[in-house]
């Protein structure tokens, strides 16, 4: 594993840990978006994760965009194809691919979570935030506009009223107000923070992983598709739940009332 993910297992659960609390484990300028890309591919190829916690580093979650970086970008030496073409093929591959990962994903927010970072956060399935974590979709005090899929994420997540507050004055909100606005399912003290992620991430994985792998892919398709495409697809996916050994099991056990067992 490359230097700015940790990556470490324990049994089904995998965290990952952005490891550059020195820059407050910004995403661009270095290596950020090509570490995580190789953390879920490696999670895709084992089969046996059922949970995955993000978290930081340090007093920051992620400061998001590396301003140095933006000097460069904005220094008259790159023409704006070259530009497009690097948000393209850097930052905005991350959206798609943590979107698409079957497996689901809690931030641990830990501290700031601030421009893409924030924006990292919305991409996750569930956020839990630690009493010392913040909030801003901040791209608007340095002149520029959420590149990473925040304007199509955060409305989703907390409605477009807040979402169009956040975004358009770059306002900080704390962990309560988050937690108010449905941001962060819960907040708890920064000691407990990973305590309470992995207490969720192990009742994620008690679960069979085929139907909470499904459940998820229900709930991504959901955000963005028709009712009746959404049915059609959920009848073809209970189809195949039905058939599977985790089903079978889960209502032998019920019936015989006895913990079920879970192979997967």
């Amino acid at each position: 594993m490359t230097n700015f993910i940790q990556y470490t297992q324990d049994g089904p659960v995998v965290t990952l840990t952005m490891n550059e609390p020195e820059r407050r484990n910004r995403l661009t300028g270095n290596s950020a978006v090509a570490d995580f890309l190789v953390a879920i591919d490696r999670i895709h190829a084992d089969r046996g994760v059922r949970a995955v916690i993000l978290t930081g580093a340090g007093t920051a979650f992620s400061s998001g965009g590396d301003l140095r970086d933006m000097q460069r970008q904005s220094s008259g030496q790159l023409p704006g194809t070259e530009i497009r073409q690097e948000y393209r093929t850097g930052i905005q591959r991350l959206p798609l691919a943590l979107f698409n990962l079957e497996v689901p994903v809690i931030a641990a927010i830990n501290g700031p979570a601030i421009g893409a970072g924030l924006d990292l956060a919305c991409m996750c399935d569930i956020r839990i935030a630690a009493e010392t974590a913040t909030f801003a979709e901040s791209f608007v005090k340095l002149g520029i506009i959420p590149g990473d899929g925040g304007a199509w994420l955060l409305p989703r997540l907390i409605g477009l009223a807040r979402a169009s507050e956040l975004s358009f004055t770059g306002d900080r909100i704390d962990a309560q107000q988050a937690a108010a606005w449905g941001l962060v399912s819960r907040v708890v003290p920064a000691d407990q923070l990973l305590a309470a992620a992995n207490e969720v991430a192990a009742r994620i994985a008690a679960n069979p992983p085929h139907a909470v792998r499904l459940t998820k892919r229900l709930l991504r398709e959901a955000m963005h598709t028709r009712l009746d495409t959404l049915l059609e697809l959920s009848a073809a996916f209970q189809a195949l739940s039905h058939q599977s050994a985790d089903h079978r099991e889960a209502v032998a056990a019920f019936l015989e009332k006895r913990p079920a067992v879970f192979q997967g």
